[in-house]
């Protein structure tokens, strides 16, 4: 028989019994019957119940045994009395008879408990990865995110793509985020840096004819940490092309994506159709470049119904260039109660708060004033169905611009009574990520979201250039190297026009795929960046490599990358990235189980030509 195991924990079933058998595992938990003691002996498969009464020769040694030790076992393999079987476990119709045991590793008091779902304070469960990840849920999530993975790399071979590895340590490259640098020993005062992306790793395979590559690549940005991103590293499916267009992008991750949620979705519906939505309309219609198109709510312009209205507030503010009013509706959403408590949402997002209508039925006060009857007659006649009371707008707004204009509002919204709108006005930058975070919570509130289902679209048409409000200067606001829509013609009009070929993917409110038609002709790609403020010289000191490559015969090419760790949290329906991680840092990107970051030696400082000087 093998030193530790003859079977693991989940393989016994009822054609085992009368076996000699060895198992090895955890102790999940013991359980003591009155001079019968049970023991959920684990491993990484699954849980077997072993057990021991006076007559086994090793009970004095099993009476010792604790929570997450260690051990070997040997026994018989014995049927459940049928009262006992556990139908929630494959191996729930048997238990084994320990004849023997060995203490392969003894447990200290454990600083938190693997059997159970008890919460911990997450610099505990990040000290103690190790015993974390022991925990059912980690493990399922750590399965899962092997098992994407997996199916990630052979969906893209068959899509006739290979894999190939770019370097990890590299240049420093300005690619939105801090990079890691690593200090050479060999060139003293002179620096690496970690990857933020295989980017220019990738247009060069491109250059170089090889046509289709794909990676699982590790990332690595010195980033603020938030739910939905790692702080220091993560891994993306990293994917480009040659000779395509942006829809040859799309048709090629869209099955590999698309096919990933079906078969560990477990059952959610997945959406077929993705849209595209420009990156103008998805900020406007859900105040988001990553919109959570589960919330079925869209946002509205509507200042004309504001502009010159008894609404001083927002009549003003539209006097203003560049402002507009827009509303969200809210279907459903149609009592006061439920107004002020959004109203009191946008207060707490910083805004002075929401302007809000909602419609109900007509009171009792209001049929008799219109029909000059006693409020008892307007009663007993609404009552009795004698006469329909019809709806009326409510709240501060429909009084202060009337009801012509409050039923324009309304007829454009699609809203009846039982309804509601909010209302925000100003600047769209200003006020467009809140709108956003207020759709979603009122999408929520009002059981709108369908929760179960992942919802994609494609954002697409992403403006290359911004203008700085103080300064006037232009710079780019998203992927300098995308190609611009129309090419060198289109640099000679109006940068704040010029769209690029790039795109987002976005599912359930998360950015999934980020991607681009890439700039791979130079002297577009000098044009680019000297509207930008950034001449000749500089770009070709900063990306040198890859506008020298782009000198000799550079094909078209696109391409995207897709975040592992997002997907599968995501997948996992887990609200943090770290539960997806296998030994994730913490909120200040410190490992607290291997104290990185830590000091270094005074001869490793040496060697590097580097000195530590102290903050203040």
């Amino acid at each position: 028989m093998h030193a530790y195991r003859s079977h693991t924990c989940a393989d016994l079933n009822k054609s085992n019994v009368g076996d000699n058998v060895r198992l090895s595992g955890w102790v999940h938990r013991v359980r003591d019957h009155g001079g019968l003691l049970f023991i959920d002996l684990r491993d990484h498969y699954g849980i077997t119940q072993v057990m021991a009464d006076p007559d086994s020769p090793v009970f004095a040694e099993i009476e010792k045994v604790r929570s997450e030790w260690c051990i070997r076992i040997d026994g018989n393999v014995m049927a459940r009395d049928e009262s006992l079987i556990n139908p929630k476990i494959p191996t729930g119709e048997v238990e084994v008879f320990i004849r023997d045991i060995e203490i392969l590793g003894a447990s200290d008091e454990l600083p938190l408990q693997v059997f159970g779902d008890q919460e911990y304070p997450e610099e505990t469960r990040l000290k103690y990865r190790y015993l974390d990840l022991r925990r059912e849920k980690l493990q399922n999530n750590m399965k899962l995110r092997s098992d994407v993975v997996a199916s990630m790399r052979k969906r893209m071979w068959d899509k006739g793509f290979r894999e190939y590895q770019t370097p990890i340590i590299t240049s420093s490259s300005p690619e939105g985020a801090r990079d890691f640098l690593i200090p050479s020993r060999l060139h003293p005062g002179k620096f690496y840096a970690l990857p933020q992306a295989p980017q220019q790793f990738k247009q060069l395979m491109m250059v170089a004819g090889y046509d289709k590559y794909f990676q699982i690549a590790p990332c690595f940005r010195d980033e603020d940490p938030r739910a939905d991103r790692s702080p220091t590293d993560f891994y993306q499916l990293d994917l480009e092309m040659s000779f395509v267009e942006q829809q040859d992008v799309f048709d090629t991750i869209q099955p590999v994506i698309g096919g990933i949620f079906e078969e560990f979705g477990g059952g959610r519906k997945v959406d077929q159709e993705w849209e595209q939505i420009s990156y103008k309309d998805a900020a406007l219609w859900y105040g988001s470049d990553k919109p959570d198109l589960r919330n079925p709510i869209k946002m509205q312009v509507v200042s004309e119904h504001f502009a010159g209205s008894g609404f001083a507030i927002f009549a003003k503010v539209l006097e203003q260039e560049g402002t507009e009013v827009r509303a969200i509706p809210a279907p459903t959403g149609g009592s006061r109660k439920f107004c002020d408590r959004m109203n009191k949402f946008a207060q707490q997002e910083g805004l002075p708060g929401m302007g809000y209508i909602f419609w109900r039925n007509k009171t009792a006060d209001a049929v008799a004033q219109e029909l000059g009857i006693s409020v008892k007659e307007a009663n007993a006649k609404l009552k009795s169905g004698e006469i329909e009371g019809g709806m009326e707008a409510a709240g501060p707004l429909a009084k202060n611009i009337g009801p012509e204009r409050t039923e324009a509002i309304r007829q454009q919204l699609n809203l009846g009574v039982g309804d509601a709108a909010f209302f925000l006005a100003g600047k769209p930058k200003a006020f467009e990520a809140v709108a956003g975070r207020a759709r979603n919570a009122i999408g929520n509130e009002l059981g709108l979201t369908d929760t179960n289902r992942f919802a994609f679209a494609w954002i697409v048409d992403f403006p290359i250039y911004e203008k700085d409000e103080e300064t006037g200067k232009i710079d780019f606001e998203h992927n300098p190297f995308s190609m611009p829509q129309g090419g060198m013609k289109a640099l000679e009009g109006d940068p704040l026009e010029v769209l690029g070929y790039q795109y987002d993917l976005s599912c359930n409110g998360y950015e999934l795929v980020s991607g681009a038609i890439r700039n791979h002709r130079p002297e577009i790609m000098f044009k680019a960046f000297e509207i930008a403020g950034y001449g000749k010289d500089e770009v070709e000191k900063r990306f040198g490599g890859m506008v020298n490559a782009f000198k000799f015969g550079a094909p078209p090419h696109g391409g995207c990358a897709a975040g592992v760790d997002r997907i599968v949290m995501l997948l996992a329906d887990e609200a943090n990235i770290r539960e997806v991680i296998m030994f994730p840092m913490n909120q200040r990107a410190e490992d607290l189980m291997m104290g990185a970051p830590n000091e270094p030696m005074n001869e490793q400082l040496r060697e590097l030509h580097l000195r530590v000087i102290p903050q203040d």
